[in-house]
């Protein structure tokens, strides 16, 4: 067929493809028809005074360029002047030359629909392409022409083509008979053509791509099209893609931008480019549209899952009309407002831009409000959960008004009021409300306000109650609430848990749990760590529980990996230790169990091996803690060597008699000791682990260290050997460098204290007595410290001779 094409070529045309069909003719080319300037077929001829006749255009064009330069008017043709440049239209001709450029164009067509197919080679296609263009950028009619002789389908099948010159030149001549033409648009909405376009949006070669967003951008001129478009699955989020794209050329991003602007008037698709994060239209919307769209556009938002990054963004364009739509009288758009800022308070940044457009008030209104025009519970819930949400986020709330009189939010009759609200409606309101109790005690600054507030009430008894809730989330918020509560109403929460309610026995079976770590375990082991841990009575419940043996089991479980981790895992461990520990406040405890317990399941060493868990701060220091409590019942517990009665001979002559030998004695203890059931630090080889911590950042850590340190400096040791058994460790600079560094006041009384003991060592002392940075230290002291500080650091003095000890001169004098 092509050679069908190439076989009609005339003498003296162009030579351009894009005119191959023009050539095409099945009645020869007059010679009249041809412009003589243009050597193309005339469209509108006109006549000169001569009889010589020409294209109009090209003979004005000529006719001006001979004034421009200066000439005269002459003939193309003839070279002679001119009288008259008056141009008479050829009628007749013009009406010959559109007659026969009719019947030819009919055989073009005809040409181009037998071209037009998938088994026709490939330059016989893209001629034909060609053709069609050509025919519609010279006349808009002719797009009518295109569309009549059903050419459009044709094309639109040849985009199955395997060749990627015709896809192309398909796409391209598409978009060419479509544009500004609604008809042949239409003929674009039907079947699959708009999903076949799509699909050249994800092809690699970029011409593709670019000629397929050209040609959705013409499409989507039209509404019937544009919900067409955005029907196509992944369409909307291709191009959202694509306008965002830095590797695509900048004329694609463009034409894909205004494609989407186009898509925007159909709200469907409004509703897929802000699920692909593109909300401008949306908020756009909601921000300018009616009241009825207005609606919409909440409603919609609050159906979708954004990042946190949009939440921001959504907060600080539309927080303010969602909150202004909140107060609406219609229930349909409060619902919607509610659920869209539901949606945007969850992440901290955008809770606070909420907080700051004056969310509070209208929450804590709805939340309180009764009677008839309350919300439905339903819709509470949602307020509930924003308030928790924004609550949580770490704003400062003890400043921002919520209500008349210039309550606040942590004023007593507010607080008062919420509790009220926990106790009186379901579990999902309620959960929520727990929530923004959590918040508001997680914070330095309004915990004081909610803890004055909930001891008004007596709603303690009420809290507790819920840790047996059926529901998780409930469980969860009232543990980490109490858990809140802990460090300032100890004594009245242990009370309420020590009865015969069963709270502390869930609590207990709750943090025991053979399961991986849950955030509600972690919880409960902090709410039980930070319970008073002298208090026998609770510690003898949680004896008569089981509880120890439990937390023991998970402990030794975690060390040996046996318990699947996760980011609880810190928090859980470092609240079951802590729990654990309190067995140590309770060894002189009459019935003894406490002390057994320990032996029996020898948590001595059980803490010495926690010493070492590297990284765990508050596990190390707990456990340096509880090795205090345990070597100080040592003394108590290490059995003393029986004396032998002497024999005849030796009562007789005393000159005979020696001291008998034993073995196996501990040198500080003075008797027989073990780690099991004496809690030895020596035996243990925990000195050295204890000397290691006095090295460790945290000023807590070092401070329980050298506080269990310090047992083997006590009275009621020998400590002498104590002090010994610290210079084998290594352990006596640790302890002058612990008083060096001044780092906290308790911390600096213990170190004086252990130093002085080091001092009555006259090595030591006399080493130490040529360091002035000690003697500094000392005085400092001395000067500056409380009643018994002072003391201690006058006696450390004097034994480096820094101070005179008068009561040795007075011995001597006497």
């Amino acid at each position: 067929m092509a050679g069908n094409w190439d076989s009609s070529y005339e003498q003296g045309g162009q030579s351009d493809d894009s005119h191959h069909f023009d050539r095409l003719h099945l009645e020869p080319i007059y010679d009249a028809f041809i412009c003589p300037l243009t050597k193309q077929v005339m469209r509108d001829p006109v006549t000169l005074e001569n009889g010589q006749t020409f294209e109009r255009e090209a003979i004005e064009k000529w006719f001006k360029e001979c004034r421009e330069n200066g000439r005269k008017l002459v003939c193309p043709l003839t070279l002679r002047e001119l009288r008259s440049t008056e141009l008479n239209p050829s009628i007749a001709l013009r009406n010959t030359i559109e007659e026969w450029n009719a019947r030819n164009e009919a055989a073009q067509i005809d040409m181009a629909r037998r071209s037009l197919s998938l088994s026709t080679p490939e330059s016989d296609i893209i001629l034909a392409l060609k053709f069609v263009q050509d025919l519609c950028l010279k006349s808009h009619s002719n797009k009518h022409v295109v569309r009549h002789a059903e050419l459009i389908p044709m094309i639109v099948d040849v985009l199955k083509s395997s060749s990627r010159r015709v896809r192309c030149k398909a796409l391209e001549t598409i978009r060419i008979v479509v544009e500004d033409d609604p008809d042949n648009k239409d003929i674009m909405a039907e079947g699959d053509t708009v999903r076949t376009v799509v699909k050249f949006l994800s092809h690699e070669q970029s011409k593709e791509r670019e000629e397929a967003v050209a040609l959705l951008y013409e499409l989507s001129k039209s509404e019937r099209l544009c919900e067409k478009i955005g029907s196509v699955n992944g369409a909307i989020l291709i191009l959202v893609g694509m306008a965002s794209s830095n590797s695509e050329n900048v004329l694609t991003v463009d034409r894909a931008e205004r494609t989407l602007e186009n898509l925007a008037h159909c709200e469907n698709n409004v509703r897929q480019m802000a699920e692909c994060g593109r909300l401008q239209p949306l908020l756009h919307l909601l921000l300018e549209g009616s009241a009825e769209t207005k609606l919409s556009m909440a409603a919609l938002l609050g159906e979708l899952v954004l990042n946190n990054e949009v939440k921001v963004f959504v907060a600080r364009t539309a927080g303010f009309s969602l909150i202004n739509l909140m107060n609406s009288s219609d229930v349909k758009s409060r619902e919607a407002a509610l659920k869209a800022l539901n949606q945007i308070s969850s992440d901290d940044t955008s809770a606070k831009v909420l907080i700051e457009a004056d969310i509070l008030p209208p929450l804590v209104k709805d939340l309180l409000t009764v009677g008839a025009k309350q919300l439905p519970m339903r819709l509470k819930e949602v307020s509930a959960t924003i308030l928790a949400n924004v609550v949580n986020s770490g704003y400062d709330f003890d400043s921002i008004e919520v209500g008349p009189d210039h309550q606040v939010l942590v004023s007593e009759e507010i607080i008062h009021n919420l509790l009220h609200l926990i106790s009186n409606t379901g579990p999902a309101i309620g959960c929520k409300l727990l929530q923004v109790l959590v918040g508001l005690t997680s914070s330095p600054s309004t915990v004081y306000s909610v803890v004055s507030a909930i001891k008004s009430s007596g709603a303690l008894i009420s809290l507790v109650q819920f840790v047996e809730a059926p529901q998780r989330d409930l469980r969860l918020a009232s543990i980490k609430l109490l858990q809140n509560l802990s460090p300032h109403m100890g004594p009245e929460l242990a009370d309420c848990l020590r009865g015969a309610s069963g709270q502390l026995g869930s609590l207990i079976r709750v943090t025991s749990e053979n399961v991986a770590i849950t955030e509600e375990q972690a919880a409960a082991a902090g709410l039980l760590a930070d319970l008073p841990e002298r208090d026998a009575g609770l510690t003898r419940q949680m004896l008569d529980e089981g509880a120890f043996e439990l937390f023991i089991s998970r402990i030794t479980r975690i060390r040996q990996g046996e318990t699947r981790g996760s980011r609880f895992m810190t928090p859980y461990l470092e609240g079951i230790v802590k729990v654990l520990s309190r067995i140590t406040f309770a060894l002189s405890d009459e019935s003894g169990a406490a002390r057994a317990l320990c032996i029996e399941h020898n948590l001595a060493a059980l803490f010495i091996d926690l010493l070492q868990m590297n990284g765990l701060d508050n596990v190390q220091m707990v456990s340096a803690m509880a090795l205090e409590n345990l070597s100080q019942e040592s003394k108590n517990l290490t059995k003393l060597p029986e004396s032998v009665p002497p024999g005849f001979c030796v009562s007789v002559f005393s000159c005979l008699s020696k001291p008998p030998v034993i073995t196996g004695l501990c040198k500080v203890h003075l008797g027989k000791c073990s780690l099991r059931e004496t809690f030895c630090l020596l035996e243990g080889q925990a000195v050295d682990k204890l000397v290691a911590l006095l090295d460790h950042t945290k000023e807590n850590v070092v401070e329980a260290s050298l506080a269990a340190v310090c047992t083997l400096l006590d009275d009621g040791v020998d400590i002498d050997e104590g002090v010994h058994a610290l210079l084998d460790a290594e352990g006596v600079k640790p302890i002058l460098d612990v008083l060096l560094e001044k780092r906290t006041d308790s911390l600096r009384r213990r170190a004086v204290w252990a130093v002085e003991r080091l001092l009555r060592n006259e090595e030591i002392a006399y080493e130490v007595s040529g360091d002035p940075n000690v003697s500094t230290a000392l005085v400092d002291l001395f000067q500056h410290g409380d009643f018994r500080t002072r003391q201690i650091a006058e006696r450390a003095l004097k034994h480096v001779d820094k101070i005179p000890n008068f009561s040795g001169i007075f011995a001597n004098i006497s």
